[in-house]
């Protein structure tokens, strides 16, 4: 087991420092007299259907970004007759199959899972040496799966040369993805935002050096993360927000990150006047409690609204916290039948949830994009959210389509939600605006059409760069 892990690390610095591909199996990589004919045709025509490979290290629709990106994004790339087919490990993506899009499953050793997060695998369930750097990497306390899931996806698409036109990663940014090109497909990566930005909360809002030592160490990942970006030929992005941040943080040049904003459903998040309303109910959505999403700013603010609306309450889309600064602060005001957290709830349930809100919030103190954000205006459900990162993009303007507080001040929350509470008009009003501009700006059609563009863009650069290639080997020649 030693050597094993000993031939991980060694490998996994040599992809980081050279980028030569250390997973390299199948038929050698095809020769610099050209691309492979399907992407020069592509690159060519500029119009024909493409063949897309999407990889999603964690796919879980339920609980995070990542996985709603992927099924949406996915399903209105095939409605526009592309195939598609998602390579992804767990917890996988739900995928919308009717609509052609398939899945392979790249398994892991799914250390995380519920009901036993971190286990210890039997050692009959040892693969490879990348199976012993995933554990290695758990028990000293980092997260291993962009790393990992990379190094797998790199061997599987070696082994599949010609089968795709472009691959499209979902923000693994793992070294297995460096020298892509060499295994014929261009790369197009998306960048939700810096997991920098988390990682930079997390560490402020930590009490104790032991607390501080433990959250370095799990996001060590973000590291290579920062290497990979920078060496990457084009970089999607959701939000002008994120692409400042991607370029601060990250070091990405600014001529490599492109902004295509993402949505909601919104045929699925419309409005329904025959959902009651709930008198009192405001409506959020938290997949971690962590200090990034705001939670305890906001149940902070109910136990202020409750003054003057004693029937204000509070429905959670996530996990409810056994402890932690929520728990705390639901237990110090006497919250807990005025918050109730629910999960695992299919998306005509979520739909109903927040059609049957007064008020939907986003309390987060930085957001990328904010999907809560952009649904809950697509149902005409009016908004309050804060200012934090990219929401402003979505939300629009104080006023007009939501009430904008600052980041971070339960006080500010809590007089824009008596706000909303004492008119319904505005209510009206906010609501009727909010879906409107969702969907003028913020849909997965749109969405996809712009990610093709940039697929095409990515499929003609590798073509050029190749050609120039091949002339200045028959120069020398």
């Amino acid at each position: 087991m030693k050597c094993i892990k000993e031939g991980a690390r060694v490998t996994a610095e040599a992809a980081q420092e050279t980028g030569v591909d250390p997973l390299r199996t199948g038929p050698p990589a095809p020769a610099e007299d050209g691309p492979p004919a399907p992407a020069e045709d592509r690159a060519q025509g500029g119009d024909r259907p493409l063949r897309i490979a999407l990889l999603s290290y964690k796919g879980n629709p339920f609980c995070g970004g990542q996985g709603v990106y992927v099924r949406h994004l996915s399903r209105e790339l095939a409605r526009l007759g592309h195939t598609v087919e998602v390579i992804g490990a767990q917890p996988y993506p739900v995928l919308d199959a009717e609509d052609g899009v398939t899945l392979t499953r790249l398994p892991s050793l799914d250390l995380y899972r519920q009901p036993d997060p971190f286990r210890n695998p039997g050692i009959a369930e040892y693969r490879d040496w990348v199976d012993a750097l995933e554990v290695a990497t758990m028990w000293t306390g980092g997260f291993p799966e962009p790393l990992t899931f990379s190094l797998r996806a790199r061997r599987h698409l070696a082994a599949r040369r010609g089968a795709f036109d472009v691959v499209h990663d979902n923000q693994t940014l793992g070294y297995g993805l460096l020298g892509m090109e060499r295994t014929g497909f261009p790369l197009v990566t998306t960048i939700h935002h810096p997991i920098t930005v988390d990682r930079q909360l997390e560490l402020d809002a930590a009490e104790g050096w032991k607390r501080r030592l433990s959250v370095q160490r799990w996001y060590g990942f973000t590291r290579m993360q920062k290497r990979v970006a920078r060496r990457l030929p084009s970089v999607l992005t959701v939000s002008g927000s994120s692409r400042r941040e991607i370029v601060q943080h990250l070091g990405v040049r600014p001529g490599r990150v492109h902004v295509v904003h993402i949505g909601a459903d919104t045929e699925l998040f419309a409005p329904d006047p025959a959902v009651p309303v709930v008198p009192g109910r405001i409506v959020t959505t938290s997949s971690a409690d962590v200090p990034l999403k705001g939670l305890v700013h906001l149940v902070e603010a109910l136990a202020k609204v409750r003054a003057d609306n004693p029937d204000a309450h509070l429905v959670v889309v996530g996990k409810r916290p056994e402890e932690g600064p929520v728990a705390a602060a639901m237990a110090r005001y006497g919250l807990e039948g005025a918050v109730e957290f629910v999960k695992g709830i299919s998306d005509p349930e979520l739909v109903d949830l927040i059609r049957g809100a007064q008020i939907a919030c986003v309390p987060s103190l930085y957001e990328g994009f904010s999907l809560p954000a952009a649904e809950a205006m697509a149902t005409g459900t009016p908004l309050v959210a804060t200012t934090g990162g990219a929401i402003p993009e979505v939300a629009g303007t104080d006023g007009e389509t939501c009430l904008a507080v600052p980041p971070g001040d339960a006080g500010a929350l809590a007089t824009a939600l008596n706000r909303l509470f004492a008119d319904a008009d505005l209510r009206r009003r906010l609501g009727a605006a909010g879906r409107e501009r969702v969907l003028r700006r913020f849909t997965w059609e749109q969405a996809a059409r712009g990610t093709v563009e940039h697929y095409r863009a990515a499929i003609g650069a590798q073509a050029r760069a190749t050609g120039s290639r091949a002339a200045r080997a028959r120069a020398v020649r």
